[in-house]
């Protein structure tokens, strides 16, 4: 399984991917809108399996971005069912996450990628509906989510923070 794009090659996480995968996310920068807690190694290999396994579990997975001209793993962009007990409606469907290194901010990289993704996702048989919750500060990945057609639908708690949820529906 694997996506080319002009820029980037999407495949499943492999077990090479977690120096790379913990680097950026013991980032603080990268990780402000998602939690201020620095995993350790063992955080990190657990993250890095569940990526793994969802491909096994599920069809789907969460994918991650090696930029073609470098090689170098600069995020993570796919689906998941992360189980967050948001809900019934929230969980019926594959949530949409996407994560990039700083490197990657600012080139366009989270839009090809996650267009991408989608483009994937909504050519599969199980493709449709899918969900995504952002912190209400994290003004780019709002921009990103609607550019991808995602709505909001409301505000929850996760973690004990407001946080928002979104839906997207396969395009027609």
């Amino acid at each position: 399984m694997r996506i080319d794009t002009e820029r980037l090659l999407l495949r499943p996480h492999a077990i090479e991917d977690f120096d790379a995968l913990g680097a950026m996310i013991r980032d603080p920068e990268v990780m402000r809108h998602i939690t201020s807690t620095v995993p350790s190694d063992e955080d990190v290999w657990n993250r890095l399996l569940r990526y793994i396994g969802h491909w096994t579990a599920f069809g789907f997975g969460i994918f991650a971005v090696i930029e073609r001209e470098t090689g170098r793993n600069i995020g993570s962009v796919g689906f998941a069912d992360f189980r967050r007990g948001l809900g019934d409606a929230f969980s019926a469907s594959p949530e949409g996450a996407w994560l990039f290194a700083k490197e990657a901010h600012g080139r366009g990289i989270a839009t090809e990628a996650t267009q991408a993704m989608h483009a994937w996702f909504d050519a599969q048989p199980f493709g449709g509906r899918s969900v995504c919750i952002i912190n209400p500060d994290n003004a780019p990945s709002r921009r990103l989510a609607r550019r991808l057609g995602y709505v909001e639908t409301g505000v929850t708690r996760y973690h004990d923070e407001a946080i928002l949820t979104f839906e997207r529906l396969r395009p027609g």
